[in-house]
């Protein structure tokens, strides 16, 4: 995706799977692993691109990370989750990033003990 890599971003995986998880793309900023969700809507539509972003699909974002750094040993990693937002219109898209979306521990649900060691 341009608007990340114009950011600095360096893209390790597109549309990566393990099973039914799946992470639109992987990316590296810096010395951080970046677990990018891209959403996409119709700009004249009744709901935003963010409103599809909600506890139940957090979890399985979270659920497909422990499954890539767990495939590529990368436990000691510092990691967050963006969001990449896209409207559109049929000619032009507008894009836009969200830095630090959500956060991996309420995503994991009660009862489950952090996944990274910081």
């Amino acid at each position: 995706m341009d608007l990340l890599e114009q950011s600095g971003f360096r893209v390790l995986a597109r549309n990566w799977r393990k099973g039914r998880l799946e992470l639109d793309l992987v990316c590296k900023d810096a010395d951080t692993i970046v677990f990018v969700e891209v959403k996409t809507r119709l700009a004249e539509g009744m709901s935003t691109p963010a409103d599809a972003i909600t506890p139940a699909k957090q979890r399985m974002v979270t659920r497909a990370a422990q499954a890539w750094i767990a495939a590529n040993n990368a436990w000691q990693r510092p990691c967050r989750f963006d969001v990449v937002c896209v409207l559109h219109n049929g000619k032009t898209f507008c894009a836009e990033h969200y830095r630090n979306a959500f956060d991996f521990s309420p995503a994991l649900g009660r009862g489950n003990t952090a996944w990274q060691p910081w």
